[in-house]
C-alpha cells in the first residue's frame, strides 16, 4: 500500500511568528491528518517549525525524517497534543483539534522509552487507556487479550515490565497504543533502545501490522533506513521546514536538492559551474575543468553554481553499460573495500578523495586495486545538478 497525499510548500516561508492571517486548502477538506500552515516558536521569535502544510490520507505510514532539532519532534508532539501549535490549524477527519487535550484526542502513542507502569501487570498496563476511557471489564478484557494476541504476547499478560526484554517490552507498547483501536497512531524513535537485528525485525512487525489493520502512523525517526524500510512517504525535515515529501523510491532516486540527497543514502558531491541546458539534459564544468553530463533538478540558467550528486552503485567502470555519448571521467583507485555482497572503492576523481564505487560481488566482477588508473560514467538521469 502506498500512500498519496496533498503537500504545498509556500513561496513565500516566514521567520518570525505571524499576527494573524488565514490560509485555506484544498488539503483541509481531503486529508485525514492535516497540517495547515502550522507554526511554533517557544520564545515567541524564532520558529521551529515554519509554515507546515501537511495532508494524510487514512491509512497511510508517514515518516517524519531529519536530524536533531529540525522539527520532526516537535511536530509529532503538537499533533498528540502535548505541545502547542504557535500558529495555524491542526485537522484530524476534518476537525481542528488544536484545543483539544491528549487525552481526548484518541490518538496511541509509543515512546522509545515505553513509558510503561513498572508496578502494573502487562494486562493492567493495556487495562490502563481502556478504563480512562470508562470501558466496562468484560469489554476491557477482550480488547487486551487481541491487542496482546497481535503482537505475539497473549501469554505474558500476568508479567511486569521488568520481567520482559527490550524487544518484548516494545511489543506491549505497542499493544498499549492498540487496545483502544485508535484511527492513529503515533511513534517516537520507537526502535531506538533495541539491538540492530531485533530493531529490523520490529521494523517489518510494525508496518505489516499498521497496514494489515489499515491504521494511520506518524512515526518520528532520524534512521533513514528505518524511514526508507517502513514508509509510504517520508517527509525529511531540515531547520524547521519539510525539505522533499515522497515515497522512499523517490527520495533516493530523486533528491530534490542537496540537503535531501546527502541526508538519505550515500551520495558522491562534486563542485561546479552549468555550462549548457538543453531540456531534461545539463552539462557541467567540474572545478578541476572536466566536463559532465547531468540532469537538472533545481539549477535554471548556464553560468549557475552548482552541486552534482550521483549514487555510489550508479557509477560505472565498464563502458559497455553506458550510453555512447556519456562523458567518462579519469578517476584513480584509492582504496578497495570487501564488504561481503558489495565490493566498494574509493576513488579521486576531479581532485575529490572522497568519491565512491560501489559493485555487487559477483563472479565475473573485475577487482581493481589501489593505484589503478581507470575511466568512469554514469548515465546522465542517474547525476543530478542540484543546489550549490
Amino acid at each position: 500500500m502506498r500512500g498519496r497525499g496533498v503537500f504545498t510548500d509556500p513561496q513565500e516561508q516566514q521567520t518570525k511568528v505571524p499576527t494573524g492571517g488565514s490560509y485555506v486548502s484544498q488539503a483541509r477538506a481531503d486529508g485525514f491528518v492535516v497540517f495547515d500552515r502550522v507554526q511554533k516558536s517557544y520564545d515567541g521569535e524564532i520558529l521551529v517549525v515554519k509554515d507546515l502544510n501537511l495532508s494524510m490520507p487514512k491509512g497511510e505510514f508517514l515518516t517524519m525524517l531529519g536530524p536533531s532539532g529540525s522539527g520532526k519532534t516537535t511536530c509529532l508532539m503538537m499533533l498528540a497534543g502535548f505541545e502547542t501549535a504557535t500558529h495555524g490549524e491542526i485537522l484530524l477527519d476534518g476537525k481542528p483539534i488544536n484545543n483539544i487535550p491528549p487525552h481526548k484526542r484518541g490518538i496511541g502513542m509509543v515512546f522509545q522509552n515505553y513509558a510503561l507502569f513498572p508496578h502494573m501487570t502487562i494486562a493492567e498496563n493495556l487495562s490502563f487507556p481502556l478504563e480512562v476511557r470508562g470501558i466496562g471489564k468484560s469489554d476491557r478484557e477482550a480488547k487486551i487479550k487481541r491487542a496482546l494476541d497481535m503482537v505475539q504476547m497473549g501469554a505474558f499478560g500476568n508479567r511486569r515490565p521488568a520481567q520482559l526484554s527490550g524487544g518484548q517490552q516494545q511489543r506491549v507498547a505497542l499493544a498499549r497504543a492498540l487496545v483502544f483501536e485508535p484511527e492513529l497512531v503515533l511513534m517516537d524513535e520507537p526502535l531506538g533502545a533495541l539491538d540492530k537485528q531485533l530493531r529490523e525485525h520490529m521494523q517489518f512487525e510494525i508496518t505489516n501490522l499498521a497496514h494489515n489493520l489499515g491504521i494511520t502512523t506518524v512515526y518520528v525517526t532520524h534512521d533513514q533506513t528505518e524511514a526508507l524500510t517502513m514508509s509510504d512517504r517520508v517527509a525529511v525535515f531540515n531547520d524547521g521546514r519539510i525539505q522533499q515529501l515522497a515515497p522512499p523510491e523517490d527520495l533516493y532516486e530523486r533528491p530534490a536538492n542537496s540537503f535531501v540527497a546527502q541526508f538519505i543514502g550515500e551520495n558522491n558531491k562534486l563542485d561546479g559551474t552549468v555550462e549548457t541546458i538543453n531540456g531534461d539534459k545539463c552539462t557541467v564544468r567540474l572545478d578541476d575543468g572536466t566536463l559532465i553530463d547531468a540532469q537538472p533538478v533545481n539549477v535554471s540558467k548556464a553560468g549557475e553554481r552548482t552541486r552534482v550528486s550521483i549514487r555510489p552503485e550508479r557509477v560505472e567502470s565498464n563502458p559497455d553499460r553506458l550510453a555512447r555519448d556519456a562523458h567518462l571521467v579519469e578517476a584513480e583507485v584509492l582504496e578497495f573495500i570487501y564488504m561481503g555482497d558489495t565490493f566498494r572503492f574509493r576513488l579521486r576523481v576531479a581532485g575529490r578523495d572522497d568519491f565512491v564505487m560501489k559493485y555487487r560481488n559477483a563472479q565475473d566482477q573485475r577487482r581493481l586495486s589501489a593505484g589503478d588508473k581507470i575511466r568512469i560514467g554514469w548515465r546522465p538521469e542517474d547525476c543530478r545538478a542540484l543546489d550549490a
